[in-house]
């Protein structure tokens, strides 16, 4: 407890939001990378012998989530993330978004796509893993795992591709809810 002299200690501006700002500006040229099949994704990630994919990446906006249990400490969250397909129907990629607290997050990850599942072409499911980066004091306790804002994450999505280019998905986001997003393959 603080006395009436003493003022709780001033926090610098939060270091999140220049991490946010230094990784979205390294991606902004991004598309013309993965245009021009420069590799931004390790190597390793690629299957060998696997089918080239037919495109190059997917950026994806999520303008909406839903929490299972609403908050007044919760904002709006909103999400921009770009994807690098890779051989074998892997890909990597990286999430900018605004938690649900409002603080600058980014999710840097790699995983598996699945096409056609249950028989219906348009249909598929994203796995990836990562490490989520943004949950500071005094939101730490918010995902498990966490130290110093960084903790591990894995983000089951479902989707269904509208056009060859277009599709609608559906982010799991563990115990805290769904995320709603948008998908533009390039």
């Amino acid at each position: 407890m603080l006395s009436p002299t003493m003022q709780p200690p001033v926090r610098p501006p939060h270091r999140g939001y220049a991490l946010a700002l230094a990784l979205f500006l390294g991606l902004a040229g991004a598309p013309a990378l993965a245009q021009k099949s420069a590799r931004y994704c390790p190597s390793f990630l690629a299957v060998e012998g696997a089918p080239e994919p037919t495109h190059r990446g997917e950026i994806s906006f999520s303008p909406y989530t839903h929490h299972w249990r609403r908050s007044p400490e919760h904002k709006h969250v909103v999400l921009v993330a770009l994807d690098e397909q890779l051989p074998g129907d892997r890909l990597c990629g990286v999430s900018l978004f605004s938690n649900s607290f409002g603080q600058p997050s980014v999710y840097v990850y790699a995983g598996q796509q699945f096409i056609d599942v249950l028989g219906v072409p348009q249909l598929f499911v994203k796995l990836t893993a990562g490490i989520l980066y943004g949950y500071v004091q005094p939101y730490e306790d918010k995902v498990p795992l966490n130290h110093n804002g960084f903790s591990p994450a894995i983000i089951p999505v479902i989707g269904y591709q509208l056009t060859p280019h277009d599709s609608v998905q559906l982010k799991v986001l563990g115990n805290a809810g769904l995320m709603f997003s948008y998908g533009r393959r390039f």
